[in-house]
């Protein structure tokens, strides 16, 4: 496909046009086996249709990076989400790598760098702590925004569409029960992005993506 897919993704938000975006998961956590939340999560986007999934760490275990077939992979899809547990306020080493090496100057920003131009970005984070803990009193004192500007940022020097987050709180003590709703809310997002559900002017009013559903998806 070529980069003009971009322009998909903007009609797809309800500008002008017909085609649904395609959907890329870019995934990275170096200890899955002990993330009950992630592995859920997980299986929501690989089951999901239409859903391009990468596991980073199962395709890079020696943090090898394929530059070129990455940026392929950017540039024939239209919404890219980034599903990794919040390591240290940040992403874990290997998806950092890949921003490091795969957001090339020239390519992705820059006089030239118009690849990913039009597209957009999500950002899916679990993490261990509460909502309540980020927060200028709180134990983390900074917000989730705040602790995420470096991916808005790399979004916006990108020429793409931050989405507001999707954030898993609290994740050490969560229930099966807790587990399954946020998956299936994990599943109902991904499936909006891919069928054009989704009132980005209304979700662009919370924090994170999932604060309620209700009032976000059509």
């Amino acid at each position: 496909m070529s980069s003009s897919r971009p322009v998909a993704w903007r009609r797809a938000l309800g500008y002008i046009g017909e085609t649904m975006p395609s959907i890329l998961v870019l995934f990275a956590h170096p200890a899955l086996e002990k993330s009950r939340v992630n592995r859920s999560l997980v299986r929501a986007a690989r089951d999901t249709a239409g859903v391009t999934f990468q596991d980073l760490y199962e395709r890079y275990p020696d943090f090898h990076i394929d530059v070129a077939a990455e940026q392929s992979l950017l540039v024939e899809h239209d919404v890219i989400v980034m599903q990794h547990p919040f390591y240290w306020y940040s992403a874990p080493a290997l998806l950092k790598e890949w921003l490091d090496l795969v957001l090339e100057h020239g390519w992705a920003y820059g006089h030239d760098g118009k690849a990913l131009h039009g597209k957009a970005l999500l950002s899916a984070i679990t993490t261990g702590g509460r909502e309540e803990a980020y927060c200028p009193r709180g134990y983390n004192r900074f917000t989730m925004a705040e602790l995420l500007a470096p991916f808005e940022q790399t979004a916006r020097l990108c020429g793409m569409d931050y989405l507001p987050p999707f954030i898993v709180h609290g994740t050490h003590s969560l229930s099966a029960t807790d587990i399954e709703r946020h998956t299936d809310d994990y599943r109902r997002v991904i499936e909006a992005l891919r069928d054009n559900t989704l009132d980005l002017g209304a979700a662009r009013a919370f924090s994170r993506l999932n604060a309620d559903l209700t009032k976000v998806l059509h």
